[in-house]
């Protein structure tokens, strides 16, 4: 995919949380990796959607050096780097302050499987970070937050589980690119308000769904011998 492909393909994403109601006034970030040239697209800082166009996205390197653009890179630039330099799968990411998962995240809880839902799209807990130390945030701190969410993924598959809630922040997701990046931080939000209801409904002791029917909804859509969609 060229540059210019990419940008509007991030232009697009970042207006379609808008569209979702994911987020408001200049809430929010969308980027896209070009791992063959290691540049990475992202909206820039501090500028409100409906004043952005494709062209107005900030290009720059993996040391987050502006290389193309005329206006500063969004102000969690250095998170999406962290991630990309540490999830070499993730092609694209997605940050919102969406009300349902922020909820999640200030009370610095992970979402449980308590349905099939949630089941069908990520392979086990939403996991929430810890928080960050005061000289975590006083050093570098969208760097550190980047490398905590990215210790939670020591060892996983983070195509497996596109979805993080940092504690008292907010939600990140991400996928292969920008438009499943979105698509993620779409269901996570209606799987965070379905979790919170579930809860009260149940008095705050929902049952978990058992492992074997987790298993069951994740692999039939993307195990080895997934039956969910049409076969090609």
């Amino acid at each position: 995919m060229t540059l210019k492909a990419i940008k509007k393909e991030v232009y697009e994403a970042n207006l379609e949380l808008v569209n979702r109601k994911l987020v408001i006034y200049t809430w929010g970030n969308v980027s896209a990796i070009d791992r063959v040239n290691n540049l990475v697209v992202i909206k820039p800082r501090g500028i409100e959607y409906e004043d952005l166009c494709a062209e107005d996205m900030s290009v720059v390197d993996m040391e987050g050096n502006l290389v193309e653009g005329r206006l500063l890179p969004s102000v969690d630039l250095d998170i999406h780097l962290e991630i990309y330099k540490n999830l070499e799968s993730v092609g694209g990411i997605a940050h919102t302050h969406s009300t349902w998962a922020t909820a999640w995240c200030q009370c610095g809880r992970g979402i449980p499987v308590y349905g099939t839902t949630h089941a069908d799209h990520f392979y086990g807990e939403i996991p929430c970070t810890r928080q960050l130390t005061k000289e975590e945030v006083k050093g570098e701190y969208e760097r550190n937050l980047g490398r905590i969410i990215c210790d939670l993924f020591k060892g996983r598959d983070p195509l497996a589980m596109g979805a993080v809630l940092t504690a008292g922040h907010g939600p990140f997701t991400w996928g292969k690119d920008a438009k499943a990046a979105v698509e993620h931080s779409v269901i996570l939000e209606e799987l965070a308000k379905m979790a919170k209801l579930s809860l009260d409904i149940a008095g705050g002791n929902c049952p978990l769904l058992p492992d074997f029917m987790t298993e069951k909804h994740y692999t039939r859509k993307y195990g080895a011998n997934s039956y969910f969609y049409q076969s090609k």
